[in-house]
């Protein structure tokens, strides 16, 4: 649960530093990308850790990949609504059945 929780900040932190700036055009890009930059490497202290930690205790990294794109679906589709004002449709919902779908098979058999 710990890894888990880790990959949502992480991918929380991600999502902002991708398309946090698409709220400022008036930010000149040169500042756009720095505070990208800053915001990647607080992902990168909860991703690391997550992955360390996860790895340790038994997920394989495919596992750990397919956790993360699943995350990053859910983060992505609340920050689309939520910040970009962009309205969820079908396609978010046929794209999260797919993930899931893939994280199933990843995971099958997995105790």
């Amino acid at each position: 649960m710990q890894t888990i929780a880790l990959l949502i900040i992480s991918n929380i932190f991600m999502t902002l530093a991708w398309y946090g700036h698409l709220k400022f055009p008036q930010w000149p890009m040169i500042t756009a990308i720095l505070v990208g930059w800053g915001l990647a490497l607080v992902e990168y202290c909860f991703a690391v850790p997550a992955n360390r930690l996860g790895y340790a205790h038994g997920f394989t990294a495919s596992q750990l990949k397919i956790a993360q794109e699943v995350i990053t679906l859910a983060v992505f589709a609340v920050f689309a609504a939520v910040v970009l004002k962009e309205p969820i449709g079908w396609r978010y919902a046929g794209a999260f059945v797919c993930l899931a779908g893939a994280a199933s098979f990843m995971f099958l058999g997995r105790a």
